[in-house]
Order: C-alpha cells, then sequence, then structure tokens
C-alpha cells in the first residue's frame, strides 16, 4: 500500500468483501425505496385521508429505523476503495444521492449515466445549478483523487452553464487534465441527449499529511 492509500484508508473503517456486498444489498434497496417515496411526495394528489394514512406509516417506519443506527459520519472501506454510504452524490444508503455511479477507465479519466428526477428541480423541469455543481465537484475529485484512492480535495472549482440542464437521463464525464506538485487540474462535464449543458475545471489539492516527507 502506497503512502497516499495508507493515509486515506485510515480515514475509513475497514469491511470484507464479503460484508460490503451485505450492507450494499441490504440497505441499497431501501435508499432506492425511500427515493421513490421522495419522487412521489412531490408529486402525489392524493386526496387528504390517503396523505394523513401515509404520513403515519412513514412517520412509524422511520421510528422502527432509528431504533439502531450507526454514528454520523462513519465510512467505510473496501480494500483500498471507499463505500460511500451517506455520500450525496453516490452513497449508496442515502436516498438523496441520484446517485451517481462512477466508472474509471484508467488514466485519470472516469463517467457516469444518471437520472436525475423531481426532487433535484430547479427550474421548471430543470436540473437545479447546485445539484450539477454537486455532480461534477463529485466527478472531478473522482478523476482528480485517480477513484478516490489518493487524498486530493476540491481547491476551487469553476462551473460554467451553456443551457438549461433537463430533469431525466444524463451523462457527465470527468478527467485529469495536467499536475502540478501538489495540485491536480481536472476537467469535466454533464450533457443530455442534445450536448453538454454545464463545464466545470477545478482545483484539487493533496493535504499536507499525505505528502512524502510529512
Amino acid at each position: 500500500m502506497t503512502r497516499d492509500a495508507g493515509a486515506l484508508g485510515a480515514m475509513f473503517e475497514a469491511l470484507s468483501a464479503t460484508e460490503a456486498d451485505r450492507v450494499t444489498a441490504l440497505y441499497a434497496p431501501l435508499a432506492g425505496a425511500v427515493r421513490e417515496l421522495i419522487e412521489a411526495t412531490i408529486r402525489t394528489e392524493a386526496h387528504d385521508d390517503v396523505v394523513a394514512q401515509a404520513r403515519t406509516a412513514i412517520e412509524a417506519v422511520t421510528e422502527s429505523l432509528r431504533q439502531r443506527t450507526r454514528p454520523a459520519g462513519v465510512s467505510y472501506r473496501v480494500g483500498d476503495r471507499p463505500l460511500p454510504l451517506g455520500n450525496a452524490a453516490v452513497g449508496v444508503c442515502n436516498p438523496i444521492a441520484p446517485p451517481v455511479e462512477v466508472h474509471h477507465e484508467g488514466g485519470g479519466r472516469c463517467w457516469t449515466e444518471f437520472v436525475l428526477g423531481c426532487a433535484y428541480e430547479g427550474p421548471p423541469s430543470l436540473v437545479h445549478g447546485g445539484v450539477s455543481a454537486l455532480v461534477l465537484d463529485h466527478m472531478l475529485g473522482e478523476a482528480a483523487s485517480e477513484g478516490l484512492s489518493k487524498p486530493r480535495f476540491t481547491g476551487t472549482i469553476t462551473v460554467k452553464y451553456l443551457r438549461g440542464t433537463p430533469l431525466g437521463p444524463l451523462r457527465s464525464e470527468a478527467w485529469i487534465e495536467r499536475r502540478e506538485g501538489v495540485k491536480v487540474f481536472a476537467r469535466g462535464f454533464i450533457a443530455d441527449s442534445k450536448g453538454i449543458t454545464v463545464e466545470a475545471d477545478g482545483v484539487f489539492i493533496e493535504p499536507s499529511w499525505a505528502r512524502d516527507g510529512q
């Protein structure tokens, strides 16, 4: 294990591959069900009695899930790879996450195809600009950190909105443009079926505790 990987790994609680599969298989479908609930809550025009019954049922389920909880901020890893549970972009247990499933091609390039529903709306039928920035910050970070295997964190990010991003299926790509010492420069975009809607470039910094000789 490299010094960088060891430093990053120390930030996460280790799980075996078997336990990671169990956690994902158990909790990811729950997050997916809640994600559908969020969509239904936004769009429902159900009658008063149906809404009241649903609220009572949801409150009861919420209370049952709170009977046993992990501490806030707990993160896991499998080998040298993080297993994000609560991450706002990719967390497998987070119903707020789209989620974004990132695929790495090597050489500091990655891509994802994902769907943003009405929970991510800004202007009517369009993605909120802050959500686009969230996705791009994560994607550029995935590229800059070489798949979250090296501790490189956002220093600055600039987002350029070319046109409105429609809700629905989207694609994002990111890549490393160059490296300068402890800085990694990354670029990326979000696109719909008609082309790029949002671009971003960012500078990612390797923290002092992860540098050789520190």
